[in-house]
């Protein structure tokens, strides 16, 4: 064995994919099936794939030769970056595997909220046969859909709701107005955003600047008919002023692929309302997503090992500054 990878945490049903890949540079992959040994694992490790275990200073100080952390998904949150800084360790991510997946569900939950097909879905089934079980329904035609962020994803939800007559403003500080008026949309401030738009998707990063983002005084200057959509992190939701908001009815409802845990808890009282879809952080599933997912992280993986650099490199221009 010339390489060792270590995979912190595994989602799939196999790993044959994987193994079939980096055997073709003699690279053998570990799976570590009890986090309390992960520290002990990466030691030795010349690379790490990161799901959703927390690959955390600890962890990364005690590495001896570790070239590559790639997180198997978008997001890095998992990842203590600024430790791999220090430690001249790659950080890399997998960005563009499940764009149209991620795009297609953030349509799915407006069009399911705006013409309340669960609500009328879960009355028929108990027998009620009444379209007044939905009443207020309002036509998509000229109501404004606000994207927080304006990358690759939002950039496919603009093109999908265009067809549906949706006005569609955009807030992302890293737009400029020329690339946000190439791209046919309008960029606003977040709180113009906020107040004009009947639909909000989030899709941005969490990061200490995004964390909370929508909380108390958010949802306080949103119409009291909106809705609010995130498939991006749920954090960037405070999930407690989200409650609130929606028990005093200053929004309408809500579509949330994402909780502030990904997990479910049984006890919380976004599941008994009728107003508010959730889904399991599935937005980036589909079975081509997962091919695509599970063969660019071992590209990248193999990229580095062999003396090259990840497909998508997160910390690239902190380790050149370094």
């Amino acid at each position: 064995m010339k390489y060792k990878v270590v995979l912190t945490d595994n989602i799939f049903p196999d790993l044959i994919l994987e193994r079939n890949m980096l055997t073709k540079i003699d690279a053998e992959l570990f799976c570590v099936t009890d986090p309390s040994t992960l520290k002990e694992a990466c030691i030795d490790a010349d690379a790490v794939i990161n799901t959703y275990e927390q690959v955390t200073n600890e962890i990364i100080e005690n590495m001896k030769k570790c070239k590559l952390i790639i997180r198997n998904g978008i997001g890095v949150n998992t990842i203590d970056v600024d430790a791999c800084n220090k430690k001249g360790i790659m950080v890399a991510n997998i960005p563009t595997y499940c764009l149209d997946e991620v795009a297609t569900h953030a349509m799915a939950l407006i069009l399911t909220l705006a013409r309340k097909i669960t609500i009328l879905n879960d009355t028929v089934k108990k027998g009620e046969w009444d379209v007044k079980n939905a009443i207020p329904v309002y036509s998509l035609q000229n109501k404004t859909l606000g994207l927080v962020g304006f990358g690759k994803i939002p950039r496919l939800v603009y093109e999908k709701a265009k067809p549906f007559g949706l006005n569609v403003v955009i807030y992302d500080p890293y737009v400029s107005d020329e690339s946000a008026a190439y791209a046919g949309v309008k960029k606003v401030e977040m709180d113009a955003l906020i107040k004009t738009s009947d639909y909000i998707s989030l899709h941005c990063p969490l990061t200490p600047e995004t964390k909370n983002l929508f909380n108390k005084g958010a949802f306080r200057k949103m119409k009291n008919t909106a809705y609010i959509i995130n498939t991006s992190r749920g954090p960037v939701i405070n999930e407690e002023d989200l409650i609130e908001a929606l028990q005093n009815g200053e929004i309408a409802g809500a579509g949330l692929d994402v909780l502030t845990k990904d997990e479910v808890d049984i006890d919380n009282p976004l599941l008994k309302m009728h107003n508010v879809i959730i889904t399991p952080h599935a937005a980036w599933y589909s079975e081509e997503s997962i091919v695509r997912r599970r063969t660019q992280t071992i590209e990248s993986v193999i990229d580095v090992l062999l003396g090259g650099e990840p497909a998508s490199w997160v910390n690239k221009i902190q380790m050149d500054v370094k």
